[in-house]
């Protein structure tokens, strides 16, 4: 049988994905989406945890991490498994795996035995904390990053304390961060023709996302806080009260500031001395605030979207989630896409491709699915397959 690509941008690589929960899946999502050839490995069911991480494999949270994806099952801590694995890898281009650094040794599958039977194996790893370090043997958890990452020091509204984010953004951006190393390295593969080993954390893809707020520490001293829905340092630029709700304005820089402060016919802000400047504005934040809201209050939101919008103004809607996918703009981009069986709707790639775009071509494999179809193509005979499911190997 053959399996079916989501696009031929990278079905040249094979990648045996070992990961779980959701920072592994992710980065092993972008590979899929774009066509390379993924299999996703399993314990054997009555190994597996009654309740697995991530939620039941038909719930929207599996499913939407695992489309593009074939399966099968493998018992790691049996030696005739681990040696399956080790054929499977000797032929593979990448592994990805988030077990904890020592149990991967433990198992024998770790990067340095690996790459002895396989010397141009990309082989990626991601952690809570790091591969090495004080910090190497804790297991890491989105929320647990969030917080040493400084996330949550900066999320919120002042004197509120600590807010997490409301999605797993170390947990994402770990993911997306690893999946960029594994096409690096591939690339780099190319020149030199060896593999090597990727490595990122939750805790460093955390801090990274930091951006300007880690650069205003770093390179003035100067620790940010909370700042709510204002912009930390663009002001005004925040969430503003309309006739009939709320609605999101940046105003960033004089020039937008002055075609703002004219589309909502408010000169008496641009003749203020206390808002002449960026520095004034952020300054006496809460005053002109207050004010904006004062002028807001005569349109609803919808009809201060098209006024600004026609001034050259930023701003938008503040959308509930469904509210987000009945856009008229998010559906031309096709952000919500079905898969090809009919069934569920999952959240498409972000990302386009002119001549090998990627695409829904299979749904989320069911727990061992295509085991033997797997072993198949890696040269197990049926007796070989037949051997190992009696075993319970597979």
């Amino acid at each position: 049988m053959t399996f079916p690509r989501a696009s031929s941008a990278l079905s040249r690589f094979t990648v045996l994905d070992l990961t779980r929960i959701r920072s592994g899946p992710t980065a092993v999502r972008q590979l899929a989406d774009w066509g390379a050839n993924v299999i996703k490995i399993d314990a054997p069911t009555d190994l597996a945890d009654s309740e697995q991480p991530g939620g039941p494999r038909h719930g929207p949270d599996f499913q939407n991490l695992h489309r593009n994806k074939r399966a099968m099952t493998l018992n790691l801590k049996d030696p005739q498994g681990l040696a399956v694995f080790k054929r499977l890898a000797a032929q593979a281009d990448v592994i990805v795996e988030n077990f904890r650094p020592d149990v991967k040794a433990k198992l024998g599958i770790d990067y340095a035995s690996l790459r002895a039977i396989n010397p141009r194996l990309v082989y990626a790893s991601i952690s809570g904390f790091g591969q090495d370090g004080p910090y190497a043997g804790r297991p890491g958890f989105d929320q647990i990053a969030q917080g040493m990452g400084g996330l949550m020091s900066i999320t919120g509204e002042p004197g509120r304390g600590p807010m997490r984010a409301g999605i797993p953004v170390a947990d994402l951006t770990a993911g997306l961060f690893c999946a960029l190393g594994i096409l690096t390295a591939l690339l780099e593969r190319d020149v030199s023709g060896e593999g090597q080993w990727v490595q990122t954390s939750l805790l460093q893809a955390q801090i990274f996302m930091l951006d300007f707020q880690a650069a205003r520490w770093l390179m003035d001293g100067e620790v940010p806080q909370q700042a709510g829905n204002n912009h930390p340092t663009s002001i005004p630029t925040g969430v503003f009260t309309t006739k009939d709700g709320r609605i999101n304005i940046a105003t960033t820089g004089g020039r937008i500031w002055e075609r703002f402060a004219t589309a909502i016919d408010a000169p008496d802000l641009l003749d203020n001395p206390a808002y002449a400047t960026i520095a004034l504005r952020s300054q006496n934040r809460d005053a002109l605030n207050a004010e904006i809201d004062r002028h807001l209050q005569a349109r609803t939101t919808g009809e201060w979207v098209e006024v600004l919008n026609g001034a050259g103004v930023p701003c938008g809607p503040i959308y509930s989630i469904d509210q987000v996918f009945d856009d008229p703009q998010v559906q031309h981009l096709g952000m919500a896409r079905p898969l090809p069986d009919g069934g569920n709707t999952l959240v498409a790639q972000p990302v386009t491709l002119s001549r090998t775009p990627s695409s829904f071509a299979a749904r989320p494999p069911l727990a061992g699915e295509q085991t033997d179809e797997v072993l198949a193509e890696f040269g197990f005979t049926d007796q070989d397959i037949a051997a190992l499911r009696q075993g319970k190997v597979v």
